[in-house]
């Protein structure tokens, strides 16, 4: 991939991206994470839900790591999709309110959006639900550093 524009069409944007989830971010992959729907600047990341996810055996609910990795992948997939162009981020900062318990056996989704973004930092939002945005399981806030123009 010697091009790290992104194609101006809806497809061709979430094929390119979709990459990232597939081929290029080995973490992303191993989670199972999916590239759901994109946006000018939004992205909709899905974690399917798996037992080696799990946090307590005795709940079912998945472990926060694996929360936090989807929501930093959904915002950096955010920034990405307001950049225009693929490139190396780095998380500067990100904030999660865990707002209630995961339910067991479903998948949680992420919506990013990147509302703002500077000659080096993009600052993100996200909310994550499992099929109801009006009853969200965490809310988080982040600010990305680009790393090459």
């Amino acid at each position: 991939m010697s091009d790290f524009t992104l194609p101006e069409d809806k497809a061709g944007r979430l094929e390119r991206c979709a990459l990232f989830y597939s081929d290029i971010v080995p973490h992303n992959h191993a989670l199972g994470l999916k590239l759901l729907d994109i946006g000018p600047a939004e992205a909709t990341v899905e974690l399917p839900y798996a037992d080696f996810l799990v946090g307590n055996p005795e709940t079912g609910v998945i472990a926060g790591g694996a929360v936090t990795t989807l929501i930093d992948a959904a915002c950096g997939s955010a920034v990405i999709l307001k950049l225009g162009r693929i490139q190396p981020l780095v998380t500067l900062d990100l904030r999660i309110d865990y707002l209630r318990p995961a339910r067991p056996h479903v998948p949680l989704i992420a919506v990013a959006e990147c509302y703002r973004s500077t000659r080096q930092v993009a600052f993100v939002r996200a909310l994550v639900h499992q099929g109801d945005k009006s009853n969200p399981v965490a809310s988080a806030q982040g600010t990305f550093m680009r790393l090459e123009e």
